[in-house]
């Protein structure tokens, strides 16, 4: 079963006990991502190794 499947599982379930939808497949992953991310790098400044500064987010 893939994410999708479970998704449309969840979602008719949440629709036969009258509770909300769970949230789709994916919309969390950018969130999850930065937050390994930015946990990572807290770990490396409390070692005491040198941090990469972030790129700039935007066009120049």
């Amino acid at each position: 079963m893939n994410a999708l499947h479970q998704h449309l599982l969840d979602s008719y379930r949440s629709a036969q006990h009258g509770t909300p939808p769970p949230p789709r497949p994916g919309l969390h992953d950018w969130r999850v991502l930065r937050s390994v991310r930015d946990h990572r790098r807290l770990m490396k400044v409390l070692r005491g190794v040198p941090v990469r500064a972030a790129r700039p987010r935007g066009r120049a």
